[in-house]
């Protein structure tokens, strides 16, 4: 779709909007200062709109030739907020501020950095753009990643402040009442279906706004704590948007059995454990192997930091011939590499694996004792499943080397991962749940783990986009009752990262998920 109403520049008109409360955590001070940078931009808006959220106390706003029109409601949600002020706006963009919670001041050029995408962009449906974050009086700059057809998580940061097209947003109908959580993830997938999603970035002092707040520190498991209808919400949002899109993948579409082989194992797992440098830890998993059910398997593990890395020694002691050698107990099996890359560790483990089924064990993590035998019950039930994915406990090794389960994480259940949906809802989320576990011959198939050969990938998603590829084509098995334990500490990779890192980790999923979504617009017109 073409802007066609808006398309010189000069001539548009600006409906800004904000919010309004008697008790805004910045106070009425804080909104004097942020209306100022409203009115005060370098080309005036042409109507101020006033999202009166508690209706009793509004100060009085004399603005010679300026309209201002307030809103008082009581409405459930932004959505209803957002479509009353669609439907009360005379102007061509909607400058939209999400000032609820933080103070937002927009710099004095804003508007013709954002009017000049306008017309640069004609199929310009929202544009943001990088801002400035003011924490305890230091500035931070927030540099936003770009859009694009892969970027389906509901929790990227796409800032407070938004300029949308009006025609665009009447469009694909404006904000959708029903959505009580995710409104803004809603409408930016509806317009990114019609129109471009343009981002204004920033190298140094280029930041459009700033917004002063709290920072919010990463925390690899904030979306188990989101709320289970929130999440719900986000799940049927993005369902909507693959329908719309041709990449939803239905029910029962496109499974198949598992091929037959002729090939004899000689264990029924191979559990595989990439590590470099961690002697410390790899005595705790490989016991976890001992302590299995399942008798018939084997451990491989890969040291990728070369014959000096000392975990090697560590892992010797566990081969014939070492002090903690055991004929009774599961064989350990060990591949030496000095390339530190986990992908291409999971691949060499399973080039060297002799078992049916590639069991996940992260070198600083535990499988529970009847892990390897629940997944392989589940394989052997159904010949239809080619993953299976399990749950997992969050522990934490102390200083004194103890080990305690964390309270406040839930078991992590993944229950999102539904027979229905499951596949389609991976698209919106990091997390595929652990351990993941697969036929070996299904890795070959798929064209083995990823070996940071996709774009920005730096050992992290090895296998999400090989998760994804199995899910198009066979069942995802899910055990319910954790058989994992995650086991956190200072040296782990999962928390305490910066945004540098979770951007980069991002955009590596996200080119995963575009890539996904090609795939699966293909397959849905194939038949």
């Amino acid at each position: 779709m073409n802007n066609s109403s808006v398309n010189e520049l000069g001539k548009e008109k600006i409906s800004a909007v904000l919010h309004f409360s008697d008790n805004l955590p910045y106070g009425l001070k804080g909104f004097s200062k942020m209306l100022d940078s409203v009115l005060n931009l370098s080309r005036p808006i042409d109507e101020l709109i006033v999202l009166n959220h508690r209706g009793k106390y509004l100060p009085e706003f004399d603005f010679p030739s300026l309209s201002v029109k307030v809103i008082n409601g009581n409405f459930e949600n932004l959505a209803g907020w957002l479509d009353a002020a669609l439907q009360t706006a005379s102007g061509d963009y909607l400058l939209y501020l999400n000032n609820l919670t933080a103070e937002i001041g927009l710099k004095h050029s804003y508007i013709d950095a954002a009017l000049i995408c306008g017309v640069k962009y004609p199929g310009m449906g929202m544009l943001y753009a990088d801002y400035d974050l003011i924490e305890n009086g230091k500035c931070r700059e927030i540099h936003l990643i770009k859009h694009h057809a892969g970027r389906l998580r509901d929790n990227q940061d796409y800032g407070r402040v938004f300029l949308f097209n009006c025609e665009a947003l009447r469009f694909v109908k404006g904000f959708d009442k029903s959505i009580k959580y995710n409104t803004l993830y809603d409408i930016r997938l509806k317009l990114s279906e019609y129109y471009e999603i343009i981002h204004v970035a920033n190298k140094h002092a280029g930041s459009l706004y700033r917004v002063v707040a709290e920072g919010k520190k990463h925390n690899v498991f904030d979306y188990l704590l989101s709320g289970k209808d929130v999440q719900l919400e986000a799940e049927w949002v993005l369902t909507g948007h693959l329908k719309r899109i041709g990449a939803y993948l239905k029910p029962g579409f496109n499974i198949h059995h598992r091929p037959r082989t002729e090939e004899v194992y000689d264990f029924t797992a191979s559990v595989v454990i990439p590590v470099n440098n961690r002697p410390e830890f790899i005595k705790t998993a490989l016991d976890s192997v001992f302590a299995q059910t399942e008798k018939n398997i084997e451990a491989v593990v890969v040291v990728n930091g070369g014959i000096s890395d000392p975990t090697v020694r560590e892992v010797n002691k566990y081969l014939p011939g070492g002090s903690k050698y055991d004929v009774g107990k599961p064989p350990v099996r060990l591949v030496v590499a000095d390339i530190n890359n986990i992908g291409l560790s999971l691949n060499l483990g399973i080039r060297a694996a002799k078992g049916k089924y590639y069991i996940q064990l992260d070198s600083d993590d535990r499988l529970k004792p009847n892990a390897v035998e629940k997944v392989v019950q589940l394989f052997e039930s159904d010949d239809q499943i080619g993953i299976v994915i399990g749950s997992y406990e969050v522990w934490a090794k102390k200083n004194n080397g103890e080990f305690i389960r964390v309270p406040e994480i839930p078991v992590v259940t993944h229950d999102e991962w539904t027979a229905e949906n499951g596949r389609n809802n991976l698209l919106h989320i990091n997390g595929a749940g652990a351990p993941r576990c697969i036929p070996i011959n299904i890795i070959k198939e798929m064209g083995y783990f990823g070996i940071n050969d996709e774009p920005y990938a730096r050992n992290y998603g090895e296998d999400y986009d090989l998760v994804m590829k199995i899910s198009e084509k066979y069942k995802v098995g899910r055990i319910y009752d954790p058989i994992y334990e995650v086991v956190r500490h200072s040296g782990g990779t999962d928390h305490n990262i910066n945004q540098e890192t979770i951007d980069r980790n991002d955009e590596a999923k996200d080119y995963m998920r575009r890539k996904a979504i090609e795939r699966r617009i293909k397959l849905n017109e194939c038949h």
